[in-house]
């Protein structure tokens, strides 16, 4: 009886021809030594790094790796490591965790679900190697697979260059019938339109002379004899534009499983020189766009269109430098917005590929995009320039075919407009505050005391230098709704509460931002401090509204000012209505965060004003905490759900010898009250990395997510 011999194709030896690259994390020499020479004894070529600290780590990510082998570090944790190459170059690079020293078995689901690829035990050499190995495999398919679509890219762009250049007319037919057809190929037959050839027999368009030597071809070309798919014909088509006899190809086509694609040559004599817009390698927008939609495929797509609505004469007449860097900072805004591909049209217009699973989710994220139509500010050339957008859309409901059919995909998605939250007038209802509390109405009328006169308002939504005084710029916006509502996505260490952004607000004045949570001014005004407070919760819970679509346990970190918990008698019943029209399935989706100076001021009213918000269903948090010598003492008599630290405290992260000062202080916080402590602004990778040095749960900056106009999810894209 014969043996059967088992080869497992993850156990390739093609992975021993190549270079094995291995970054390793690990302060023991000992262990890196075993684990290059288990490969190197199996034949692997091995190039390996060892490293145990945040530094070098950060400069190793530059260079391209095969896998990680995380086992221990000076000042790294596996979750830091895992966080950070997921915000790299290779977001996908496998990480093998060496097994910890309490390491449990039922653990190994939770380990997983945070994103480590294995947990591999290097006292059992065998099974650690075949592990490994599998690993190393996995990562060679997913680098394969980025290098054939890279290559696939390139080949469709010199192909479509190549039938350009050469003047091919190229049609596509099923069963004998015409289904697709190229430019060329309709001038070559005196057709001005592809609806007019849809459907049209190929045998009328071709019409040979010798017919039935043609059909006799042609029914061993349909049924894939494609050596005999070259040919040359005398054509009896009176409208033919072109002189016999005609250079005919047959090929498969990939539009359809049994269709063929049919080129002709139309080159006359004369070389056409190619334009610059289709050298070879550089793919037209339609390749890129079928190249994304075939990468990542989804039940439903659609084309978002990015134009400007106008361009300030300021931008017109700037140096060419502020010119050019104007219109690139229109594309670094709108993937910093989105978060999808894009393509660029041309300098005032870009278009976008939205996808997702249902209609439902689709409708969501293209509603809250109508909150980038709002007057924004783009830095170029170290000053600040209106950008106000015009944004339409069209959903893909079949295949995009050429260049023409987008071009018509495009008119369309200019001319409509993006769709509308259909529960937002549950969201305008007249909720106000009972005398003597100034009234407060969402129709935003003016108060009849008012003494300035208002000025009339600009087209670009943003207000002249003048001599106006700040607060009336902040009204005037307020008026027109031109506030500008900031969300940023926080980073949840235990991987549990990942749908949490914070929310800041702000105006533009001066072709300045202000910032209204530190605008002091405003305390000059209650009125107007309790109407913006209002004004922008009911239009961040809009947003998140249409955002439990997507994330149904999304929820929200409101930053406020003093007057609105002061002074405003029937805000607790204000925010149990809209925490009731959000509709969540939370039971606290709001958190109203003050700052700790606002609530020191008066401790004894914000303490029973914060009791009696607990009751009506929101959570209570402290901003710009921890630095006063009074912190402690506030945090126990307050009522609180959270703390976000206090910028003076997050800095201390820049410097080793303060990480421990500051973690002294935080576990002094917690022996108080254990709370969800937040760290913010950490906007590179050295702050964002330290912080997992602190026992601060939930981390938020610009190296996560920067802020943003309205609700995505950073970690789905």
């Amino acid at each position: 009886m014969g043996s059967i011999e088992v080869r497992n194709p993850l156990l390739s030896k093609k992975l021993k021809r190549s270079e094995t690259r291995l970054l390793i994390i690990d302060d023991n020499q000992i262990r890196f030594n075993q684990i290059r020479d288990l490969l190197t004894s199996n034949e692997y070529q091995v190039d390996a790094v060892l490293l145990d600290d945040l530094q070098n780590f950060e400069k190793q990510l530059n260079f391209n790796w095969d896998l990680i082998i995380f086992g221990r570090a000076y000042d790294l944790k596996y979750e830091q490591a895992l966080s950070i190459v997921r915000l790299s170059n290779q977001p996908n690079l496998p990480i093998i965790l060496l097994k910890p020293d309490d390491y449990q078995p039922e653990q190994y689901a939770q380990y997983v679900q945070k994103g480590i690829f294995d947990i591999l035990n290097l006292d059992f050499a065998q099974r650690f190697y075949l592990g490994l190995v599998r690993a190393l495999s996995f990562s060679r398919l997913v680098q394969t697979q980025a290098h054939l679509m890279a290559e696939l890219e390139t080949a469709q762009s010199q192909a479509q260059t190549l039938v350009e250049e050469s003047n091919k007319a190229i049609a596509v037919i099923q069963e004998g019938i015409h289904i697709q057809a190229n430019e060329d190929y309709l001038k070559l037959f005196g057709l001005t339109s592809e609806d007019d050839i849809i459907g049209l027999p190929l045998l009328d368009m071709l019409q040979p002379q010798d017919l039935n030597e043609f059909k006799t071809r042609f029914k061993k070309i349909s049924q894939g004899q494609f050596d005999l798919g070259g040919l040359e014909i005398n054509s009896n088509n009176a409208n033919l534009t072109a002189a016999n006899p005609l250079k005919l190809e047959f090929l498969a086509s990939n539009v359809e499983e049994d269709a063929l694609q049919i080129t002709i040559d139309t080159q006359t004599s004369a070389a056409t020189a190619p334009s610059p817009a289709n050298q070879i390698g550089k793919p037209s927008t339609l390749q890129q766009l079928k190249r994304e939609i075939a990468k990542d495929p989804a039940p439903i797509n659609a084309l978002v269109i990015f134009s400007l609505a106008a361009v300030e004469s300021e931008v017109l007449h700037a140096d060419w430098a502020t010119f050019s860097a104007y219109f690139d900072g229109i594309k670094n805004f709108l993937k910093d917005q989105t978060h999808v591909p894009l393509f660029k049209l041309d300098h005032q217009a870009y278009i976008g590929l939205f996808q997702a699973d249902s209609p439902a989710v689709l409708d969501s994220k293209l509603i809250s995009l109508s909150a980038l139509a709002k007057p924004q500010l783009l830095n170029a050339n170290n000053s600040a320039y209106p950008l106000k957008l015009r944004m339409g859309y069209h959903i893909l409901d079949s295949d995009i075919r050429d260049d023409a059919h987008l071009e018509q995909v495009i008119a369309k998605a200019f001319d409509t407009a993006l769709p509308q939250n259909q529960q937002s007038a549950e969201f305008s209802l007249d909720i106000q505050a009972p005398t003597p509390t100034p009234k407060i109405e969402f129709s935003l009328e003016e108060r009849p005391t008012d003494t300035i006169k208002p000025q009339e308002s600009q087209s670009s939504g943003i207000l002249a230098t003048g001599s106006v005084s700040i607060l009336f710029a902040l009204r005037e916006c307020l008026e027109r709704g031109d506030i500008l509502l900031k969300y940023q996505q926080l980073y949840d260490k235990q991987d549990s509460d990942l749908y949490v952004y914070e929310v800041t607000s702000g105006f533009i004045y001066e072709n300045k931002w202000h910032d209204i949570s530190s605008l002091r001014e405003l305390a000059e005004d209650p009125e107007l401090s309790i109407k913006l407070d209002r004004w922008i919760l009911v239009e961040s819970c809009k947003q998140l509204h249409n955002f439990i679509t997507q994330y149904p346990e999304a929820r929200l970190i409101v930053n406020l000012n003093k007057a609105v918990l002061f002074n405003d008698r029937s805000f607790p019943e204000f925010i149990s209505k809209l925490i009731t029209i959000i509709r969540s399935k939370l039971d606290q989706p709001l958190t109203l965060q003050f700052s700790e100076e606002d609530i020191m001021m008066n401790k004894e009213d914000a303490q029973k004003y914060i009791r009696v918000l607990h009751e009506h269903g929101a959570r209570i948090a402290v901003r710009d905490f921890g630095a006063s010598m009074y912190s402690a003492n506030l945090l126990k008599e307050i009522q609180v759900s959270a703390l976000t630290l206090d910028r003076k405290l997050t800095n201390m992260l820049k410097s080793d010898t303060e990480i421990e000062t500051l973690q002294e202080k935080i576990t002094a916080f917690n022996e108080i009250k254990p709370l969800n402590i937040i760290m913010r602004e950490l906007n590179d990778m050295t702050l964002f990395a330290n912080a997992w040095n602190v026992e601060a749960r939930f981390i938020q900056g610009d190296y996560f997510q920067k802020k943003l106009d309205h609700l995505i999810d950073i970690q789905e894209h």
